[in-house]
């Protein structure tokens, strides 16, 4: 005998018995109840005692037939959507707005068990390279990345933000441990309403010290990337199956310079290029598939943006000041990735500052690290939910955001 707690996820009456799936912490687990048993409503929780009998048409393998059970709850009202079908047949807008009923879809709820599983897989492989994890504050002084892409608030009496990224502390702390990793949440007042942006999301980022150059970071983005799509193909093999999920395979990934990547898109598709500092959404996608014609990868690194539209403490290259030692990375078609290597040097650090007309005096905490001496260092930050939102082939990231807070959205 078994006892099982869970929510009755739907019920199938046949002949003289039904079919009660019963939707457990993980999966759904088939049941059997006799004709004349009483069933409460879907979306009763419950307590079931049962055999456990082998059935090779069941996905788990065997079936439970019921002796008894007891109801824990009851729903007071019925569902207004149906969250027991394959999908979750309604629009984007209902999805959200009823989240805490639409997330009980066993596909729904899979999303974020294999989001929990990239988040694993990041975390062990941080652990195994020797990277410390750190959580750093979310009201701040001042913005990491500057504009006016920021929400502001009143703290007793004081002006102050909600963190952009931890950019700032997790620089500060490579001068403490060398390497440090943080997956946290991060705010962007940028007024987008777009399938890719925001206000809200989930950074995973990575700094580390004792570097020579930009691609030392992105190998080991690139090994993170590769340990954390194997790990989910050996632990999280059923949200995989239910999502009928077909995982990228990484050896290498394809570098190149953005100019070069500008040019490349241009000639192949005949597009004049209208903006030499930035990469339009078209552009991404485009090159994504030049990328993965010639390589068959599915990442690409664009490399050296140009420094008007990189943030103050990114390193100027020596070849050429007027492009930086940084990366995006781009996964098919979208960039999920901005990183690089950082200023360390006090003078250089304040002299770009003072080119970009930036009070100093206002950077003093943040400026104290490299005035009392830092290595090289540098590091990323990686949209979880873009990730997330591309590895299960979404166009829309709120569906791989668990509540989505964008410019329309501050409820549920």
């Amino acid at each position: 005998m078994k006892t099982i707690y869970g929510s009755i996820y739907k019920i199938r009456k046949m002949k003289g018995f039904s079919f009660v799936l019963l939707r457990t912490k993980r999966e759904v687990v088939q049941c059997v109840a006799s004709g004349e048993m009483e069933l409460p409503p879907e979306e009763s929780c419950v307590e079931i005692t049962a055999s456990v009998v082998a059935e090779k048409r069941s996905k788990s393998g065997y079936e439970l037939h019921i002796k008894e059970i007891k109801v824990l709850s009851v729903p007071y009202e019925a569902s207004p959507i149906v969250i027991n079908q394959k999908i979750v047949d309604t629009s984007m807008e209902n999805l959200m707005d009823y989240r805490p009923i639409t997330l009980r879809n066993e596909k729904q709820r899979a999303i974020f068990k294999l989001q929990e599983g990239i988040c694993r897989g990041f975390r062990e492989f941080f652990y195994n390279n020797d990277f410390t994890e750190i959580h750093t504050p979310k009201i701040v002084k001042s913005g990491a990345e500057g504009g006016a892409n920021i929400f502001s608030l009143n703290y007793f009496g004081q002006e102050a933000y909600l963190a952009q990224s931890p950019q700032f502390y997790k620089q500060m702390m490579v001068g403490v441990f060398e390497r440090v990793f943080e997956i946290g949440p991060v705010f962007r007042a940028e007024k987008h309403d777009t399938s890719r942006h925001l206000n809200e999301y989930t950074s995973v980022d990575f700094e580390m010290g004792y570097i020579n150059s930009i691609e030392e970071i992105m190998e080991m983005e690139t090994a993170m990337l590769k340990y954390t799509l194997i790990y989910l193909s050996e632990q999280y093999k059923k949200e995989i199956e239910l999502l009928n999920l077909t995982l990228p395979v990484i050896e290498t990934i394809p570098a190149i310079p953005f100019r070069n990547a500008k040019q490349k898109v241009a000639e192949a598709y005949h597009r004049p290029v209208k903006d030499w500092e930035d990469f339009e959404p078209e552009e991404e996608k485009l090159l994504y598939e030049l990328i993965y014609r010639e390589t068959g990868s599915e990442f690409v690194f664009v490399t050296h943006y140009p420094s008007a539209k990189r943030p103050f403490y990114a390193m100027d290259r020596k070849e050429n000041p007027k492009e930086t030692e940084s990366f995006d990375l781009l996964f098919r078609g979208l960039e999920i990735t901005t990183g690089g290597q950082r200023i360390h040097n006090y003078q250089e650090q304040v002299a770009k500052m003072k080119m970009r007309n930036m009070n100093v005096k206002s950077f003093e905490s943040y400026l104290m690290m490299h005035k009392h001496g830092m290595p090289p260092h540098g590091g990323l930050g990686l949209g979880l939910e873009r990730f997330t939102s591309k590895l299960l082939g979404y166009e829309n990231v709120r569906f791989a955001t668990l509540f989505p807070r964008d410019i329309h959205r501050l409820v549920p």
